[in-house]
């Protein structure tokens, strides 16, 4: 049957405006460099093709596994997960990683402003939305908009421990977001913790995961490209052994009959 595939995920590259502690460094290498190496591993010119100049290659010189979109495993939480051994991303069942997917419109909200149950379910009431076992819910605030300027990782609302841990109870083992964290702004955690001297606040919805065990997905883009429903989601991170995320090409399968 015909589909169409939207691309969730943002691109890997160099921004000067991302933190200094989130910047991705790629070296390029030119075409000549690979028809050097052949000729140190021993092929004699007069054999090499008429048509081959060198392969290009590239090295990922530093990228945080967060620095772009990513699926975090329970392992970022915390060492533990409901009262186990928590999942690192190469443990994380590919079965949770591909599902029919939901969107929950969440633009509305003003910045800072934590998402919360009643938010999720009154969006879900309006859209008519269906959140089964294994449904992948992917959270829509636009705030991918700011993606690539100074704002990205300051600007967005965030969800809240209670919105997450509901998802969490209704069977949702993976979810994502389109803005820089799950969680409201960094900064905006810190300030709310000094003002309040509550230390329950911070990362208060990431350590959900330290008592029940899921998977989320932060930094999406174009969630605006979907229906409320009525397609696939899948999220295929790299299998880096022991580490707390992964790098992932999301994307969204859509059948050419669904409509937006």
């Amino acid at each position: 049957m015909p589909y169409t595939i939207i691309d969730l995920s943002k691109p890997v590259q160099y921004n000067k405006n991302d933190p200094f502690f989130m910047r991705v460094k790629i070296k390029h290498k030119k075409h000549g460099l690979g028809r050097l190496l052949i000729r140190v591993l021993g092929l004699p010119l007069r054999l090499f093709p008429d048509n081959f100049i060198g392969w290009a290659d590239d090295t990922i010189k530093s990228m945080g596994v967060h620095s772009t979109t990513h699926l975090d495993a329970p392992w970022h939480y915390g060492p533990e997960s409901g009262g186990k051994a928590a999942k690192t991303i190469d443990e994380v069942p590919l079965e949770w990683c591909f599902g029919d997917g939901v969107v929950i419109d969440m633009t509305h909200k003003k910045e800072l402003d934590p998402i919360t149950v009643d938010d999720i379910k009154a969006d879900l009431e309006k859209s008519g939305a269906m959140i089964e076992a294994g449904t992948i819910v992917l959270v829509r605030t636009g705030r991918d908009k700011y993606m690539g300027t100074r704002d990205y990782w300051l600007k967005g609302t965030g969800m809240s421990a209670e919105a997450t841990e509901w998802l969490i109870d209704q069977g949702v083992k993976v979810m994502g977001i389109d803005q820089w964290g799950w969680d409201t702004p960094l900064k905006e955690q810190i300030k709310s913790s000094k003002q309040s001297n509550d230390r329950d606040v911070f990362w208060a919805a990431h350590r959900v995961g330290i008592k029940k065990e899921y998977c989320h997905i932060e930094q999406m883009v174009n969630l605006g490209a979907l229906p409320v429903q009525g397609f696939k989601v899948s999220v295929l991170p790299l299998k880096i052994v022991g580490a707390s995320a992964a790098p992932a090409r999301v994307v969204a399968i859509l059948e050419d009959s669904v409509s937006t």
